[in-house]
Parts: structure tokens; sequence; C-alpha cells
């Protein structure tokens, strides 16, 4: 590879990165959704839920200490 080459890969390279960087600091025209936190929103889980899945481990652990 000559010099020449070699600086046109560099600029290249700089452009990618110029490109990736603008893209996550959020100026490029868009917004993108796992950026600006467009998730779902979980849902409550009810006290007897958490309780039913409680015993099922337990459940699941005391069959496992019992091998």
């Amino acid at each position: 590879m000559n010099k020449q080459n070699v600086l046109t890969l560099i600029d290249a390279e700089i452009e990618r990165l110029q490109r990736a960087r603008q893209i996550l600091s959020g100026n490029n025209g868009f917004r993108s959704r796992t950026i600006m936190g467009a998730r779902r929103k979980r849902r409550p889980m009810s006290a007897e839920a958490k309780r039913r899945i409680s015993m099922a481990q337990k459940k699941r652990w005391a069959v496992r200490k019992r091998r």
C-alpha cells in the first residue's frame, strides 16, 4: 500500500466514526427508540403472583436438595 491509499482508508474510517458519534449523540435528525428510552413498561406483579413464583422455586430447590 502506498501513502495515498493509507490516507484514503484513514479518512474513510474517520467519516464512519463521525457518523456513529452523530447517531449516538442524537444529532442525526431522527430519534432512535432505544436511545430515547421508548421501552415497554413492566406490568406490576401482584403479591399473589410473587408468592406462587416463590413457592414454585422453593419446591424446585427442595427436589434438588433431596437428590
